[in-house]
């Protein structure tokens, strides 16, 4: 296996586990479920202005963090979903420093209120969900997201070497 490729991999591992791991610790303190979802793992998805590694990083991360905190098998497949498209949005503006956490925001603004109404019966209307979840997806990767790239810009170079 080449070396760009084994770097790859090891990328998407990282940010697969960095992933899991955040999201466990929002679970353990009831940040990561339900209307308004603080996960901090979610500010991880800025990570593709950095790397490509991180599309498929997040896409499993979320999916085994959804496994592994009990999510119904329509938030696992449409959670998972979400996190997909807002990855590849954010690599598709990472030319764009500013927009990079809107397709993550609106991805999950956009299909959660649907699964947590379909998946678990909450009865609160899909307005209303979505600026809840809209809101939690503000904080997550609009507020901490941005912190994290600003920080990880300059030492990028040393943690997303492509070889």
């Amino acid at each position: 296996m080449k070396s760009k490729q084994i770097m790859y991999l090891t990328q998407a591992a990282m940010i697969a586990a960095l992933y899991v791991v955040l999201t466990l610790l929002a679970n353990a303190l009831g940040l990561a479920n339900y209307a308004i979802q603080v996960r901090f793992s979610e500010a991880l998805t800025i990570l593709p202005f950095f790397t490509p590694a991180a599309i498929p990083g997040l896409t499993v991360g979320c999916l085994l963090s959804n496994i592994l905190t009990g999510c119904a098998p329509l938030d696992i497949l449409f959670g998972t979903l979400a996190t997909l498209i807002g990855a590849l949005g954010t690599y598709a503006l990472r030319r764009f420093e500013w927009l990079t956490p809107l397709p993550p925001i609106l991805a999950n603004t956009l299909i959660v209120p649907w699964v947590l109404r379909f998946a678990y019966d909450i009865p609160d209307a899909i307005p209303y969900l979505m600026a809840t979840v809209g809101a939690g997806e503000l904080i997550s990767c609009g507020l901490m997201g941005m912190l994290l790239l600003r920080s990880l810009k300059q030492i990028k170079k040393n943690i997303f070497k492509a070889n």
